[in-house]
């Protein structure tokens, strides 16, 4: 017997967090907290209590249990009012919902699991994010038969939180590209506070931030920062 995809659905995909607000996303990256040595979970609980308003875990170095313990950990430290999304692994979302947590959906990359088949594992309700930096991967996004609900752009600069990363686009190129897409857009790469007002002004509907939290020795600081710039910028809409 098949079972219904929406069997797999989160028993409380909670409604505190909507609409999503992506103007803040902590990408809780395991490898950088590990070289920081620092604590993911701590990271992420101080973070949010400074402003961040979405939290991803990326763990690709973890096997399936040991990424899905770090995630119920950080499930522990969230608020209902942030929303928890997990990189690429779609078990992990599975099995945090078997065990009654609330996971919001998952962030996957152009070759990663389908966004059609995370969309039927996860079902109506789940955030689904896709990295689609080129105009054809955006376009693709824009034109898919499942729904996304957001777009990754980036990286904005040259990094090495991921060793495949591409050369940085830039903030030209990036504010272009999300005008140019239909769906909210996020950046990331390198992305510090100098950066939030462009973003915000050139229409992005927040920055995703990783090595700026993750490696600082004071990650509510370092939210602050990063939320008080973004604040202080006038939207796109207000400019025009």
């Amino acid at each position: 017997m098949t079972t219904p995809a929406n069997d797999h659905s989160s028993p409380d995909l909670s409604p505190d967090w909507r609409p999503l607000d992506l103007s803040l996303y902590l990408v809780a990256d395991h490898a950088v907290c590990q070289q920081a040595g620092v604590d993911l979970p701590g990271v992420v609980a101080r973070s949010v209590a400074a402003g961040a308003t979405v939290v991803q875990v990326r763990a690709k170095e973890l096997p399936g249990g040991a990424f899905t313990d770090l995630a119920a950990q950080v499930c522990a430290v969230l608020p209902p009012s942030v929303p928890l999304l997990i990189n690429d692994r779609i078990d992990v979302v599975l099995a945090l919902r078997r065990r009654g947590l609330a996971c919001a959906g998952a962030h996957v990359g152009q070759a990663d699991l389908d966004v059609r088949d995370v969309r039927a594992l996860l079902g109506d309700e789940a955030v689904i994010g896709l990295s689609a930096a080129s105009p054809q991967q955006l376009r693709a996004a824009h034109t898919s038969a499942a729904r996304i609900d957001y777009v990754g752009i980036g990286p904005l600069h040259s990094t090495r939180t991921k060793r495949d990363a591409p050369a940085g686009l830039g903030i030209d190129t990036v504010i272009e590209r999300a005008r140019g897409c239909t769906l909210p857009a996020v950046a990331i790469g390198g992305i510090t506070p100098a950066d939030m007002p462009a973003l915000r002004s050139g229409g992005l509907a927040g920055a995703a931030v990783v090595s700026y939290i993750c490696a600082s020795a004071d990650p509510g600081a370092a939210t602050e920062r990063l939320a008080a710039a973004w604040n202080a910028a006038p939207t796109w809409m207000q400019q025009r």
